[in-house]
């Protein structure tokens, strides 16, 4: 009776029913799938594959090749489902067939698009097997597979439809194909480099809408795969020379190109993250971005294996991070200082005059369009400021602001060397954090003779905080005492006690009043302009942190348990969006990095400007006073949690701090109660300043590492997450 069976199923599976050719080949293409890949996939020749696509002379499958052909394109279909068909046969201007120079629908083309969420909404990322569905340009809209139904809020800009980006490779026919975020594909006509930009502005839609009123646009980006980069006459890669000067030479015959059909480069050149224009008429820009992997612009520190993903994966990588954070400028530090700009631009336009014109003025709440010198404590050496100083005077305490995060270690003490285990816990976006609701300062500087202290007004004061005294600290309204010794100073970066009087911002001042002692400050730069400048800068990260964070299966306010459960693992869910979270982590650091960029050669000598210098967002008392609150918020966490169990760290690096304990979980030694953490202490969680498990290594293995170097006091938190210490990282 089986064989009965078995003899009726493969009857069936013989007529099992396929869709048209022209499906056949976009469901495939639409999931980025090779002929090559389908023939070994149905153990099939290449050519067998080809001809049950093949619009002139189909042929169809037969036999079991027949049903396992037929399950692959319905679960295609699932993924892809097709687009609803327009039943107005008259296409809309913009949809006309157009002549050679424009996009042009090919028979194997559908007319659907993904739209793209706007810049003011965290889109919902697609599944990891989204790819894109190939299309010619249309006005209509769908939604890719996994999407959030809901319609964003403000609708999608018609001008910016195709989103924000697109990545351009050459398909396996030879066409140019540009793959846009949502699963969109592009046929590009464009033959040259000059040409491809020109079709960017006026076909492409491509492009981001302003982050606030009197903000700009976005300008489109395109990545250019190796592909894309023979085929628009570029290198794949740049020579030592070209890689050491940042650009291709002005001979270049693309860069003549360019310059032949009056495009211009920024001062930065053809580089990795070249912007093409030309000059502005009125509102409207002309220029496009480009992004060249191979020419090393994704930084693998940053951005990890982004650079060499697909088309489809990488548009879909640098898409979510687009949407939820803003289209790329260059690295995660330049598009980290650019967001915040974008939120604050310097100018606005004013309100009507009597002949009911308007005119640029200062933007409230912003840095203003012109630079400010810091006050001399604030300059880094080799700053014109300081271009009097004997040319090899240090500058000590007294006279230069210091404010880095925490590189701490001591030795553990004898009842710490019997517990088992070392773990280390992270602050979650700890500068991020510490930036959340700051007050800094907007304007220049301005100098006062023994001011009063007021930890309201942003500024840099030189005080004696010496007297401080960690074994005895106000917290609250009571005092506690704790061991001193165990507990690493919070005015300095090392841990030391100060030894007199030294420059502070004025969170790190706060925090001497806090902990109950008096202060008496000599002298301060105050800045009276002052504002919460970084509010929407932290908003808008974190909520593009939290929103991949989802993503990938972690959510806020989950138990202690199952956060750790859900963080256990969660890069590997979908490496591309782990790729995302590290970009938007690396676009804080390096944005506030920037804050205080140091020369980058160019045959620049101390006592002389840089080019950083000449940005009003060149502002070191604003990246002084974020870390500076940064670390006070770790010690006061410290603190709380000695007063309360009598554990003190081991080591802290930055915003990593470990503990010895008994167990290897952060729970081990963390006093929940009844799920609850101690208020004010350290909470687990993946909002920004709650923390997360960094990584356990055992006691023995810290011993004998401080052993191994003969260094007490070695930074264990540098090594806690993999337990990995190499000889050239202890200088040997």
């Amino acid at each position: 009776m089986s064989e009965l069976f078995d003899a009726v199923d493969a009857l069936v599976a013989s007529r099992s029913p396929l869709p048209p050719v022209e499906e056949r080949k976009r469901l495939r293409t639409a999931h980025g799938l090779t002929l090559d890949e389908v023939a070994a996939a149905l153990k099939v020749r290449r050519a067998t594959v080809s001809g049950w696509e093949s619009v002139k002379k189909p042929t169809e499958p037969r036999g079991p090749e027949r049903e396992a052909y037929a399950r692959l394109l319905n679960k295609l279909a699932e993924l892809y489902p097709a687009p609803a068909v327009n039943p107005d046969p008259a296409p809309a201007p913009e949809e006309r067939t157009a002549p050679a120079d424009r996009a042009t629908a090919r028979p194997e083309t559908t007319q659907p698009h993904a739209a793209p969420a706007p810049a003011t909404a965290p889109a919902a990322a697609e599944p990891a097997a989204a790819r894109p569905v190939r299309t010619a340009r249309s006005a209509s809209t769908s939604r890719r597979p996994g999407a959030s139904k809901a319609a964003p809020a403000g609708g999608t800009d018609p001008r910016f439809a195709n989103g924000p980006l697109a990545v351009v490779d050459v398909g396996e026919d030879g066409q140019v194909l540009a793959y846009c975020v949502g699963g969109l594909v592009l046929d590009v006509p464009a033959k040259s480099l000059p040409a491809l930009v020109d079709w960017t502005l006026k076909e492409a839609k491509l492009g981001q809408p302003k982050l606030s009123g009197p903000g700009k646009d976005a300008d489109p980006l395109l990545v250019l795969t190796e592909a894309a980069l023979a085929r628009y006459g570029l290198p794949a890669a740049l020579t030592d020379e070209e890689r050491l000067a940042g650009r291709l030479p002005q001979n270049h015959k693309v860069v003549k190109e360019l310059a032949r059909a009056e495009w211009k480069l920024t001062k930065r050149g053809f580089g990795p993250w070249a912007r093409i224009y030309r000059p502005a008429t009125g509102a409207e820009r002309s220029c496009v971005q480009l992004c060249i992997p191979s020419w090393h612009a994704l930084d693998t520190r940053h951005w990890g294996g982004a650079g060499q993903l697909p088309p489809a994966e990488l548009a879909r990588v640098l898409g979510v991070y687009a949407s939820r954070v803003m289209t790329p400028r260059g690295s995660t530090a330049v598009t980290g200082l650019e967001l915040m700009t974008a939120l604050h631009p310097p100018t606005r336009a004013s309100e009507p005059d009597a002949d009911g014109t308007r005119h640029s003025e200062h933007n409230p709440g912003s840095l203003g369009k012109d630079p400010v010198d810091p006050a001399p404590c604030e300059a880094p050496d080799g700053h014109p400021l300081l271009a009097d100083l004997p040319r090899f005077h240090v500058r000590g305490p007294g006279e230069k602001l210091f404010e880095e995060a925490y590189d701490w270690a001591r030795p553990m003490t004898d009842a710490e060397c019997t517990l088992r285990y070392l773990v280390g816990i992270d602050v979650n976006m700890a500068f991020a954090a510490g930036a959340n609701g700051l007050v800094v300062g907007l304007g220049a500087p301005t100098r006062v003779r023994k001011p009063a202290f007021d930890p309201k007004l942003p500024g840099s004061w030189l005080v004696d905080l010496s007297h401080v005294d960690l074994s005895r600290v106000k917290a609250g309204k009571e005092w506690v005492e704790l061991d001193g010794d165990l507990l690493p100073s919070p005015f300095t970066p090392g841990g030391d006690r100060p030894e007199g009087p030294a420059w502070y911002a004025t969170p790190t001042v706060a925090y001497a009043v806090e902990l109950g002692y008096e202060v008496r400050p000599v002298e301060a730069y105050v800045r009276y302009e002052n504002g919460r400048y970084l509010d929407g800068w932290y908003q808008r990260l974190r909520d593009a942190y939290l929103a991949t964070m989802a993503d990938l299966g972690v959510h806020p306010d989950m138990a202690p348990a199952d956060f750790l459960k859900a963080m256990d693992g969660s890069k590997e869910r979908d490496p591309e969006l782990a790729i995302v979270v590290s970009a938007i982590k690396a676009t804080v650091k390096g944005g506030l990095g920037k804050l205080r960029e140091r020369p980058r050669g160019e045959g620049w000598r101390p006592g002389e400007p840089w080019r950083a210098l000449s940005r009003p967002t060149w502002r070191p008392d604003i990246r002084a006073a974020v870390i500076s609150r940064t670390r006070v918020n770790l010690h006061r966490k410290i603190v709380k949690h000695a007063a309360v169990t009598g554990q003190y760290p081991v080591a802290i690096l930055s915003d990593c701090v470990v503990y010895a304990s008994p167990g290897p979980s952060p729970l081990d030694f963390l006093p929940y109660r009844d799920g609850k953490p101690l208020p004010g202490g350290f909470k687990l969680g993946i909002n920004p300043g709650l923390v997360k498990h960094e990584g356990t290594q055992s006691v023995l293995w810290g011993e004998e590492v401080r052993e191994r170097f003969d260094a007490p006091e070695l930074n264990l938190a540098r090594y806690i997450k993999d337990g990995t210490v190499t000889d050239a990282d202890n200088g040997e």
